[in-house]
């Protein structure tokens, strides 16, 4: 990835110990004020990409979405839908066109390799969405033609065309209705690009440099990006909302969880992403602790195309066998509650009928002799990296997953790689089982469904379990096309039921979203769902602070 340079009149050096006080030929005042319009952020790894509709990390959507980028709309702090770029919307009586009519005064970023001549308008929203759903735009197989989200939503079979009425004006026209195309379009991956810039980038066979050297018309932009090290945001000066109120955000790329530990107590981070000791960081009258209630779901996974997880026996007794309860209680420390199935208890569509498998060691060992694995067998159990919410520690899941299947005779082997390579190489379906997760984008039940377990995404990069089921997929469709929340309801029911009898996948876990910060970063950071914003966050001076609040360790929550 192509590496951005910059320079800093009073920076002496990029370590990211110095960032904000290494400074020549500035005074120790100067020193501090720059430190107080800056902000640190310990992230746990690296983005695959500047671009999100490329990407459904969330380690990607974290460095990208909220802070580059706007949507058409958005979710406000109440979870209904708001205007964001489109000042407003209308949807005629069936559901099947959606018009919106954009702002006229929203400024693309200014960088060092781009500079706009005008304003978005609908030619740069009918580029962001046409290189999706055309196979012959010109960037739709840029960077590899992969968009895993909207395919997982099935969003090109569902969009016959995108219109411009005017320079202001957009219309969706849909084949068929859909419940949950708006929420879709609130999420962290429908973003809008520059078509200005894209058409820049043409004559010199640059296009792939949209997704790594990004125009957006959020409220930050990119100044820097070291590969594995940092990432160097600058404010947008001429954002079109409130400006942000630091001036500096600075990602310091961490992948040890150890190690961004130390940096916060060190003072070299402001916030850190995943912290592990939680009651160290609530001792300290100068950190906080702080959750939110996510929409999320931590699991177990199968590749059905091997063996021998392509033998439904095999993965229900697998399933049997593995003691949820002490994952909870040792790799989430309580801070969870045990998944009966892929979607939580919060979202309205669960169906409190839903039966739990119970810890059953002694029915697994006999369903596996009916399979005909009487002897066990050996397999593998991929463990992601890095550490998110869904799952702070994948490597301890394993171990104790391990442990589990040990004791009906099989043999487990656990395997570990870099993050984008074990995302790649889990694609390719190299993988027997593995441990991941899911953070839902928008509070839409269909955002667990469709992206983790349809068909359609069988054949991309959400759906590793590779498994696919038709009955499942028409209940999705079913659902979609009502708008009875209460048909919904009855269809997902169903759709739970299936996945429990195949058991494609074991849920293990809702858990919450932890953060650390310095007590004097204030603003909200963390979303209840989909990635982290900075744009109203600000750091004041310690000596500012509320000295009775800093001596009261705390623990914020955001509930869901």
């Amino acid at each position: 990835m192509a590496v951005l340079t910059m320079k800093f009149n009073c920076l002496l050096s990029l370590a990211l110990v110095s960032i904000v006080s290494s400074l020549v030929g500035c005074s120790e005042n100067e020193s501090l004020s720059l430190s107080e319009r800056s902000i640190i952020y310990c992230s746990e790894g690296s983005p695959e990409t500047f671009n999100p509709q490329l990407s459904t990390s969330g380690t990607t959507s974290d460095a990208t979405s909220r802070l580059l980028y706007n949507n058409l709309i958005t979710y406000k702090e109440d979870n209904t839908l708001g205007p964001a770029i489109a000042k407003s919307w209308h949807v005629t009586r069936d559901g099947k066109k959606i018009t919106f009519y954009l702002r006229n005064d929203i400024p693309f970023h200014q960088t060092s390799y781009f500079t706009p001549t005008r304003n978005l308008n609908a030619d740069d929203v009918l580029f962001s969405f046409n290189r999706i759903l055309d196979k012959t735009h010109e960037y739709h197989d840029v960077s590899g033609g992969s968009y895993p989200f909207f395919q997982s939503v099935k969003f090109p079979e569902l969009v016959e065309r995108v219109e411009k009425i005017n320079d202001y004006t957009v219309r969706f026209v849909l084949k068929r209705n859909n419940s949950s195309f708006l929420a879709n379009l609130a999420t962290d991956y429908a973003i809008i690009l520059s078509k200005e810039y894209a058409e820049q980038l043409i004559p010199t066979n640059s296009h792939h440099e949209i997704d790594i050297l990004p125009v957006g018309t959020g409220p930050f932009l990119l100044k820097d990006y070291r590969v594995g090290s940092l990432i160097r945001f600058y404010r947008h000066d001429s954002y079109w909302q409130e400006k942000a109120k630091i001036e500096q955000l600075v990602y310091d790329i961490s992948p040890s969880k150890t190690t961004r530990l130390t940096k916060l107590l060190a003072k070299e981070c402001d916030v850190s992403s995943y912290p592990i000791a939680h009651a160290k960081i609530a001792e300290r009258n100068d950190l906080q602790l702080e959750s939110v209630t996510s929409l999320n779901v931590g699991y177990f996974g199968f590749n059905t195309k091997k063996p021998p997880f392509d033998n439904k026996l095999v993965r229900q007794a697998v399933s049997l066998a593995i003691n949820k309860q002490a994952i909870i209680d040792t790799v989430y420390r309580s801070q969870a509650a045990r998944a009966k199935s892929i979607l939580p208890e919060t979202s309205w569509a669960y169906d409190k009928n839903t039966p739990e498998d119970i810890y059953d060691p002694i029915r697994a060992k006999s369903l596996l002799e009916i399979a005909g694995y009487a002897q066990g067998f050996d397999m593998d159990i991929w463990a992601m990296p890095v550490q998110r919410a869904y799952n702070p520690n994948a490597v301890t899941m394993a171990k104790l997953i391990q442990a589990d299947l040990k004791k009906i005779g099989v043999k487990v082997k656990i395997v570990s790689y870099e993050w984008s390579t074990f995302l790649r190489r889990l694609s390719l379906g190299e993988h027997q089982s593995f441990l991941l997760g899911w953070s839902a984008d928008h509070p839409d039940p269909d955002n667990f469904f469709t992206p983790m377990l349809s068909c359609s995404q069988s054949k991309t990069v959400n759906n590793r379990t590779f498994w696919c089921n038709k009955e499942y997929d028409q209940l999705l469709q079913d659902a979609l096309e009502t708008t009875s929340m209460k048909k919904r309801k009855q269809y997902y029911a169903k759709a739970m039921a299936i996945i429990d009898e195949e058991v494609p996948l074991l849920p293990i876990a809702h858990s919450k979203r932890f953060q650390a910060r310095d007590t004097n970063v204030q603003g909200k950071i963390l979303a209840n769902f989909g990635g982290i914003s900075f744009h109203h966050v600000s750091k004041v001076p310690l000596s500012a602070t509320n000295e009775s609040e800093s001596n009261d360790a705390s623990v914020q929550e955001v509930e869901q």
